[in-house]
């Protein structure tokens, strides 16, 4: 799955939020000064190529629909992250935290205690 610009991922959160939109409804969910249609318009094609949006026709105009889900996203750009950033080591990223004191003790326990359950299973 090819990552996303922040832009991109911005208006993907409104399909995962929204449902189907046209590119005119997109315009609504932006305060002034709105970005033109033509400018929102490239973007979701662009998301469309890479894969991330579908269009149904209704005569000349498009709705647009995530056929990726925001769970899909999220799961494979932490996998882009710890394979860029942590050598594919999920301990490395556990021991960042851990360090950086970004996760308490009591969430180190729930976590052992979540995978243990996962593996009684």
């Amino acid at each position: 799955m090819k990552g996303l610009t922040a832009k991109e991922e911005e208006i993907m959160n409104y399909f995962w939020l929204k449902g189907p939109l046209f590119v005119k409804e997109l315009l609504d969910f932006y305060d002034e000064p709105k970005p033109h249609f033509n400018t929102l318009s490239t973007i979701v094609r662009g998301l469309e190529e890479k894969g991330y949006l579908s269009h149904k026709a209704y005569g000349k105009t498009y709705q647009y629909y995530a056929t990726v889900s925001e769970e899909e996203f999220r799961k494979s750009t932490l996998k882009q992250v710890v394979r860029k950033y942590f050598n594919n080591s999920y301990l490395g990223v556990v021991s960042s935290l851990i360090e950086e004191e970004d996760i308490s003790l009591n969430e180190l326990k729930e976590l052992i205690e979540k995978v243990e359950r996962g593996h009684e299973s």
